[in-house]
């Protein structure tokens, strides 16, 4: 089996949707020895910002020696990011010899819960120390949550996201993110955390016997901030956060807490978060013309966004080329990014969930958006705005396909 061929069937998988449950991704652990029984595990869940916590939890990890997985999604631009030890990509051959043992045991499978199995058997059969598993959607029923009794449980700022499949309330969705508490386990959140989604994690962390961590705001003190990061105090550690925004401070905390938790010294968390970097997230890719490059694609990821460029470059507007999927919450994440956009350019990512980019443009003038035009594809769209100042949001899908455009000006 090829690389582009493990691709390929790994990607055919997605046609099998999302089915609640735990049963098949068993079924494919044990196919592979049960490899989710060999490790050490920290398991991160929440709507935003799990990503960021996850990769800082990783290096600071890392930062004590220790050999260090890293499972996330969604990826930039590389699928092999997806899975890490030590910040190094799965290599092809790895992920090829995988994909064919497990394509072997003729299971059905969802492409999560495919992919975590292979996650689980490359972490173990490379001996990793501790993995950092990022939860795919929700938690009760997602793939990661087959390991049994995880170091500590992290549930990052929970927003409303995937309502059709994690409910229509913060309440709901944080009872859906609470299936990853396992009894007796530390937990730590955000101190952002929105009342309705506390109260469940407070009554669930109660009901396991779980010590629950909840930062206070005031521990998050921001001394300077700049297009290069910031330097805060958190939980009366001095930090520098590499990640831009005042939102990746908060991740931060959250990421020194539950180190804190685990007896990690804060001489290792301090290394640790300073050298965090993760793609598309409010990355900066060039300072003349500026470029912002940003993944988020919910309102809550859209008021990050917001709150960041009044912080770090106030009054600034964009040319704003922006492509997202339709089961979003585009018109709300639209119409919070208005007064950032001088211009804007719809595009269509390639992916069957991504949205028209002709009712992208309906929306985003109904948003009060003004010089709004159409482009066919994302090269289309970064030649329409020639050498404006650019932000490119909406969608990790669109961000994928920005990135190395960018890069090779």
């Amino acid at each position: 089996m090829t690389y582009p061929e493990a691709l390929r069937y790994i990607h055919s998988l997605e046609r099998f949707g999302i089915v609640p449950g735990l049963e098949r991704v068993a079924l494919l652990c044990r196919a592979l020895g049960d490899p989710q029984r060999q490790g050490r595990f920290v398991h991160v869940a929440g709507t935003n910002g799990k990503g960021s916590v996850s990769t800082m939890m990783a290096e600071i990890l890392r930062a004590q020696g220790l050999r260090v997985g890293l499972y996330t999604s969604p990826y930039v631009t590389n699928f092999r990011e997806r899975m890490q030890i030590n910040g190094e990509l799965i290599p092809e051959e790895d992920l090829c010899f995988w994909t064919e043992r497990l394509r072997g045991a003729g299971l059905p499978a969802t492409e999560f819960e495919f992919v975590t199995a292979v996650a689980f058997a490359w972490f173990a059969a490379r001996q990793c120390d501790v993995t950092v598993l990022e939860v795919g959607l929700g938690g009760r029923w997602d793939a990661t949550n087959l390991i049994e009794a995880p170091l500590c449980t992290i549930i990052t700022k929970i927003a409303l996201d995937h309502t059709k499949i994690l409910g229509g309330t913060l309440g709901k969705i944080a009872a859906e993110k609470c299936g990853a508490i396992k009894p007796g386990r530390p937990v730590i959140t955000s101190c952002e955390q929105p009342p309705q989604a506390l109260s469940v994690i407070q009554k669930t962390a109660s009901e396991r016997g779980c010590e629950l961590i909840v930062p206070a705001p005031e521990e998050c003190e921001i001394k300077t901030a700049s297009l290069f990061g910031s330097e805060a105090a958190l939980a009366g550690l001095p930090v520098r956060v590499p990640l831009l925004g005042p939102h990746m401070c908060r991740n931060a905390l959250i990421a020194v807490r539950a180190a804190r938790a685990l007896g990690v010294p804060d001489s290792c968390i301090q290394r640790g978060i300073a050298r965090a970097r993760m793609p598309a997230r409010m990355e900066v890719l060039s300072q003349s013309p500026l470029i912002l490059l940003d993944g988020g694609h919910n309102p809550d990821g859209a008021r990050a966004l917001a709150a960041t460029i009044d912080a770090l470059l106030p009054g600034q507007q964009f040319t704003m080329i922006s492509g997202m999927m339709a089961d979003k919450d585009v018109a709300e994440y639209l119409r919070v990014l208005r007064p950032f956009a001088r211009a804007f350019i719809a595009c269509q990512p390639q992916n069957p969930r991504a949205l028209p980019a002709r009712e992208l443009v309906s929306l985003a003038k109904q948003a009060g958006y003004e010089h709004v035009a159409c482009a066919n594809s994302t090269e289309h769209a970064l030649w329409l705005a020639g050498e404006s100042d650019l932000l490119i949001c909406g969608s990790f899908y669109l961000a994928g396909e920005a990135r190395p455009l960018l890069l090779a000006w």
